[in-house]
């Protein structure tokens, strides 16, 4: 494995930023820093790895109303990851879209709905112009990429459904199909005021030649009966796509590895104050001063780790980066299954280690919608549910 590094982590970092204007700041502290360049650890030798991208650069990314510069950004890493041998290439939380970092929409002094902020309501308008259709130009887009570089693919983007918006991961396959989507079933915090909620009808697990691979984000991955829903599913590459960079959050995803028996892959984004639009049309709320431009505002911490809890690559918070590890030296299937089974060997949550007689987990995996009509048919592109995934 590798870690290919792009840029370097100097400057303030802020450790997080919520968007809650009422909040406190993180603690700052500096960036760890490394030699630049590649960094070899060796462990499987074999001919495909994963890729958990991070230290996404946002300039532009954020209030565009395309999202062509986001798109090309996407091509140009899938590309490098693809020359790298990638065969499964994972990118951060809302990268297509945007994460509004620091932003309150309006509701940092008062939450009364009776009286928003105007400027909030702008804010809101040019996040939910920023997000994407799905299915839509930019998913055929990022399909064709999956098919051109021959990869799986697994995208962080922002899904406008009417005047609603998800936040939402997208898979796609090295044929260069859509397989479908997962949407965050529990916005945090103030993500609850920009994002709808996901039901159970979005929660697929597939069954692919590189391994049976899901996705949860960022703080859902804290809900043990969600993760429950996709180890009963059999998930061998469990994606994590976050926007929480702090220290604590390694320890989630050493956990869940153990828990689930399971390889993680958790991608986080490295981004500035200049990567984003210059006030007043962009505010970071909550901090005594406006950040400078060099300020890391997001300082990434993407990290691989085995099903055993071993951390293969990362986590990385120097700068933009591309980390890979492999997973396997079976050339037929990706994820080292052997290592999954030593894994379960003394825990397997959902197996021989569970009690259905006395603990048991029921999944609504049925769409939730507000209007139904008795003369649609049984299934419409709206109501299709993205919880089944046919093996290949």
């Amino acid at each position: 494995m590798a870690l290919v590094t792009s840029g370097s982590g100097v400057g303030p970092v802020i450790a997080e930023v919520e968007m809650n204007a009422g909040s406190r700041p993180g603690r700052h502290h500096r960036a760890r820093h490394r030699r630049p360049g590649f960094h070899r650890f060796l462990r499987h030798p074999c001919h495909s790895r994963p890729d958990a991208f991070q230290q996404i650069d946002a300039r532009d990314f954020i209030f565009n109303n395309n999202n062509i510069f986001t798109t090309d950004k996407a091509e140009r890493l899938i590309a490098e990851a693809a020359g790298h041998g990638a065969q499964l290439v994972v990118f951060p939380e809302a990268f297509v879209g945007g994460y509004p970092r620091g932003s309150t929409f309006g509701f940092g002094i008062s939450i009364s709905i009776l009286n928003p902020k105007d400027k909030g309501k702008e804010a809101f308008r040019r996040y939910h112009a920023a997000a994407i259709d799905v299915p839509g130009p930019e998913v055929t887009r990022l399909a064709a990429m999956a098919g051109k570089y021959k990869v799986f693919l697994v995208m962080g983007v922002i899904e406008r459904e009417g005047y609603t918006l998800y936040c939402s991961v997208l898979f796609f396959d090295p044929l260069g199909r859509y397989l479908g989507k997962h949407r965050k079933l529990m916005p945090t915090a103030l993500e609850r005021i920009i994002w709808g909620f996901g039901d159970g009808s979005t929660i697929p697990v597939y069954d692919t030649p590189l391994g049976k691979i899901g996705a949860l984000i960022c703080w859902e991955n804290k809900m043990p009966l969600l993760r429950t829903a996709l180890y009963g599913k059999g998930i061998e590459i469990y994606c994590a796509p976050t926007a929480d960079s702090r220290p604590v959050w390694q320890a989630s995803m050493t956990h869940i590895a153990l828990e689930g028996g399971c390889f993680v892959l958790s991608a986080n984004q490295f981004c500035r104050r200049k990567d984003y639009p210059l006030p007043p049309e962009y505010e970071f709320a909550g901090l005594d001063e406006e950040p400078s431009p060099e300020t890391v505002v997001c300082p990434g911490g993407s990290v691989i780790i085995s099903p055993s809890g071993q951390v293969l690559a990362g986590p990385n918070y120097e700068g933009e980066a591309l980390i890979t590890a492999d997973l396997g030296s079976n050339e037929k299937r990706f994820a080292d299954l052997g290592e999954i089974v030593r894994a379960k060997f003394d825990f397997d949550v959902v197996g021989h280690y569970a009690r259905p007689e006395v603990l048991s987990l029921v999944v609504n995996d049925q769409p939730q919608l507000p209007v139904s009509f008795t003369s649609a048919p049984e299934k419409t592109p709206a109501t299709k549910s993205d919880n089944s995934a046919k093996p290949y």
